[in-house]
């Protein structure tokens, strides 16, 4: 093979091995989109760099890989919705009681799940491989509760946190915590007292406003109300 005919064969072959290398990237890039969606652009944003961002997350995949986790039987299931059900109610009279709890509760299920608990950016990061798409939720609700152990936050901030709470909770649940249409009801606070004779009635709204967030789809409203 002449000199020239082995300098073309090489400059080949780097080429070849280049479109390799920017397929697999490529394809890598794809994948991480898909499994991290909205979290994948954030990450990007906060670190500045893509590569950086794709690096992290690639290390919260194997990361996640070695997790055991485990479904959630159908007495727990049905345990942890009763559980909501009485944060919600207890919502209306106490509603920054009702949030820490909801926080507890929420906290709880995410170690019963199997996922560690003790630091809370390596929470996010380990819920982010399979719950990317309500993590935001996530941040959101433990912002709210931070703020309100400072006494920092009004009544709507802490039933946004509830909204919040039960987007996660639903989805490491694998369903509605209140399937039978209940929403977060407005605190007492916030409602109107109807007087007739002797009997007097709280009107309490139970319309629950859903939080738009990057790359989570509005919920159904809800048919009834409590």
């Amino acid at each position: 093979m002449s000199p020239t005919a082995t300098i073309v064969l090489i400059i080949v072959v780097l080429l070849v091995l280049v479109a390799i290398a920017f397929g697999v990237r490529a394809t890598r890039r794809r994948r991480l989109r898909r499994t991290f969606g909205p979290e994948y652009d954030r990450l990007v944003a906060d670190s500045g760099s893509r590569a950086d961002a794709e690096r992290e997350l690639l290390e919260r995949t194997k990361r996640h890989a070695r997790l055991e986790l485990k479904p959630l039987s159908a007495e727990s299931r049905a345990k942890y919705s009763a559980a909501w059900e009485e944060i919600q109610i207890r919502f209306v009279d106490s509603p920054k009681e009702a949030v820490e709890t909801a926080d507890a509760l929420v906290t709880r299920l995410i170690a019963e799940r199997g996922y560690p608990t003790g630091d809370y950016d390596e929470r996010l990061a380990d819920l982010s491989v399979e719950h990317a798409a309500t993590l935001e939720h996530y941040r959101s609700a433990h912002d709210i509760s931070v703020r309100s152990k400072n006494d920092e936050t009004g009544t709507e901030d802490l039933r946004q946190a509830l909204v919040h709470y039960r987007a996660l909770f639903a989805d490491l649940l694998g369903g509605d915590p209140a399937p039978g249409g209940s929403t977060v009801p407005a605190p007492r606070s916030a409602t109107e007292e109807i007087t007739t004779g002797n009997t007097t009635t709280a009107a309490r709204s139970v319309t629950e406003e859903p939080v738009p967030e990057p790359g989570v789809a509005p919920s159904r409203p809800d048919a009834t109300s409590r």
